[in-house]
Formats: structure tokens, C-alpha cells, sequence
């Protein structure tokens, strides 16, 4: 299963087990990207983590 990075445009295998909502970084740019559907396979850039988040 292959997914588009939203970043730079390279396909990306989607190892067997991804599940929905599991983040995963683009082999070509690096951006950390959000899986938010299996079918299709879709990407988008993660959220940004806030250093107040849980305070």
C-alpha cells in the first residue's frame, strides 16, 4: 500500500499493519505525517506537539 507525502510529493510504502492515526516520517524530506485513512491510503502533516500540552 503506497500514500502520497503531502510535504514533497513521494510515494510511500505503507508497511502492513499501519493502522489509522499512527504517525510516520517521509524517507525523502522527513516531515512526520499522520495517517488518517487506510482507503484509500492518506496522508496529511502531523500536528505540531505544544510544550503545554498536558499541563
Amino acid at each position: 500500500m503506497h500514500a502520497e507525502c503531502p510535504e514533497c510529493g513521494a510515494q510511500i510504502a505503507l508497511p502492513d499493519g499501519t493502522l489509522t492515526n499512527e504517525i510516520i516520517a517521509c524517507p525523502d524530506c522527513g516531515a512526520e505525517l499522520e495517517v488518517v485513512s487506510l482507503d484509500p491510503p492518506t496522508l496529511v502533516l502531523a500536528p505540531e506537539v505544544e510544550e503545554d500540552w498536558g499541563e
